[in-house]
């Protein structure tokens, strides 16, 4: 059965069953999406979260009657007086932005209609396992200017067994949410009032851990033959006017008034990789010219959106630009993504899903480049025997791309790698080369992240590590906790012989409990605690407890740094 089609019709008896309870509610729309399913209503007073188990009920009784769905195809003036007659303003509104002239309808039981393209199931009785989430607000089209209506979120499964699973992955993941352990481990935090919204503050181990990652990937780009590169963040809106942006991307940039020019803070890094591309002539011996930037850059998002580390309006990428000749261009996209899965080993994520974005509705550029470019991107996963998705449409304004999506422990996708390859772009800002024959050409270009944006993935670290992050990313990799006053000296000479391995350390001499030290030590999942006493002193040792595991009993100091320092390298 598509699970798809399963929770499609799910979110139908569960309009169906808000009708019958309120019935001047008003219907919006009932999409499944990829975890399940969600109805927009229209209705005077809130949904309470109490109201939920009372329309289960109802949906029970609905899949008892196991009513068919059945379907009728109508004219479009049939179908807009229908609803019209039953004061669906929403479902009104929907019919008459269709341009087809026949629609068709879904009826269950006595009274309920819904306008649907369909499929559904057969009958009601097929919806096995469901449950229905939670309660948000949802302006009307997603505009805000719109009405807000109520959105309730549910999911539903084939078996009851699979439906208990996603809802203990569901009570795991709050356990793992980003938003709640940042804060705790002092990672970061999002001030809104004092600074807007969006907007992240890396507190001192944040800032550590993210120092980290970026020389982590300063180190393996130079390895690869990436150069570094900086560029403005605030940039002309003529240089967004040739790019594009400024017409396909605009209602998501800032722009500001200086000198009265108008600036833009940059959306986007490539437009500054290409200026430098034309600081001065190439030749084809000069390529592929990778560049790479960790550029902070600034989006308009909606309030409504924003989500911790997840959707911010600054941020920053690791971003690379490749330029590079017709007959190189597949050997750089399988680089790339060799590069990536290497990468993601590095961290911890060996799951991945890969999705082949095709040209959008509103794109730049020729029909021929667009075939050139995702024929290019697909061939170089099927020669790196890859499996992937084709999503219709998902591509950039100047080209397709491939998306590479890690999973975390709970087999959860998080949006990181993209590769985009790109004709237009070079094009528009008057790229060239000169070939072997002595002619100007064009470059090919391809743009591509590989952590993407820095902040979603150390969100993304912080849920699948739950917190607990590997030895070689911790901010403080050791804490020392001096026993008492009197070797407080000794646990000082520790932490210092730590230090001087470039090992993460800090000391804990508080007038606390070493129980209630140890535990804070343990809250704060600092992967190993040094305890110091008098007998420690006098063997100059270590007891030692690791993280997950407990005491691991006492070695010689230059032992557990050989150890650690080894266990650091291997990451």
């Amino acid at each position: 059965m598509n699970l798809d089609t399963l929770r499609h019709s799910c979110s139908h008896i569960m309009a169906q069953a808000v009708k019958a309870i309120w019935p001047d509610t008003k219907l919006g729309i009932g999409p499944s999406i990829e975890d399940g399913f969600y109805y927009d209503f229209g209705k005077k007073e809130p949904f309470a979260e109490e109201d939920l188990l009372r329309i289960e009920q109802k949906m029970q009784e609905i899949i008892s009657l196991n009513e068919p769905f059945i379907r009728e195809e109508l004219f479009k003036k049939e179908v807009l007086s229908l609803f019209k007659n039953l004061n669906e303003d929403y479902k009104v509104e929907l019919i008459q932005e269709i341009p087809e002239d026949k629609l068709s309808i879904y009826k269950t039981g006595n009274d309920f209609v819904d306008l649907c393209r369909g499929p559904h199931i057969k009958s009601t009785g097929e919806i096995k396992a469901f449950k229905l989430l939670s309660v948000a607000g949802a302006y009307w089209h997603g505009i805000e200017t719109n009405p807000m209506l109520q959105r309730i979120y549910g999911t539903c499964f084939e078996t009851q067994d699979e439906l208990e699973e996603y809802l203990k992955n569901l009570e795991e993941a709050k356990l793992r949410d980003h938003r709640k352990l940042g804060p705790q481990l002092e990672f970061f935090d999002i001030y809104h009032e004092q600074a807007g919204a969006g907007l992240v503050f890396y507190l001192p181990k944040g800032a550590i851990l993210r120092k980290i990652i970026e020389d982590y990937e300063k180190t393996e780009h130079l390895k690869r033959g990436y150069q570094m590169v900086i560029t403005p963040h605030i940039m002309e809106a003529r240089l967004w006017q040739t790019s594009g942006h400024y017409e396909y991307y605009r209602e998501n940039m800032y722009t500001l008034k200086v000198d009265d020019k108008e600036f833009v803070l940059k959306p986007m890094n490539c437009p500054g990789h290409m200026l430098i591309y034309k600081s001065k002539g190439r030749s084809y011996r000069d390529l592929p010219l990778r560049l790479f930037e960790l550029g902070t850059v600034y989006r308009y998002e909606k309030a409504g959106v924003l989500h911790g580390l997840l959707r911010v309006r600054g941020f920053t990428q690791d971003d690379a630009h490749i330029f590079c000749l017709p007959e190189q261009l597949k050997s750089e996209i399988k680089s790339i993504i060799d590069f990536v899965f290497d990468t993601m080993k590095v961290f911890g994520f060996q799951d991945v899903g890969i999705e082949l974005s095709t040209r959008p509705v509103k794109y730049i550029g020729t029909d021929q480049d667009w075939h050139r470019a995702t024929d290019a991107l697909e061939e170089s996963l099927k020669e790196k025997g890859l499996s992937y998705d084709i999503t219709a449409g998902e591509g950039a304004f100047y080209g397709p791309k491939i998306d590479i999506k890690l999973k975390d422990a709970l087999k959860r996708k998080w949006q990181c790698a993209t590769i985009q390859c790109d004709f237009a772009l070079p094009r528009r800002f008057g790229l060239a080369y000169i070939d072997s024959d002595g002619k100007e050409k064009l470059p090919i270009m391809l743009h591509r992240v590989l952590l993407g944006s820095l902040e979603r993935f150390i969100g993304a670290l912080i849920e699948h590590y739950k917190g607990a992050l590997p030895l070689w990313l911790s901010p403080t990799q050791v804490s020392v906790i001096p026993i008492k006053d009197s070797v407080q000296e000794y646990g000082i000479k520790v932490k210092q012989a730590l230090e001087g391995n470039l090992i993460r350390t800090e000391i804990d001499s508080r007038n606390e409990t070493l129980d209630k030290r140890i535990r804070q030590a343990e809250l704060a999942k600092i992967p190993y605690v040094l305890v110091v006493g008098e007998r420690e002193v006098k063997q100059e040792a270590v007891s030692v407890r690791k993280r997950g595991v407990g005491d691991t009993g006492a070695m010689p100091i230059g032992e557990f740094i050989k150890k650690i320092k080894e266990e650091i390298d291997n990451k």
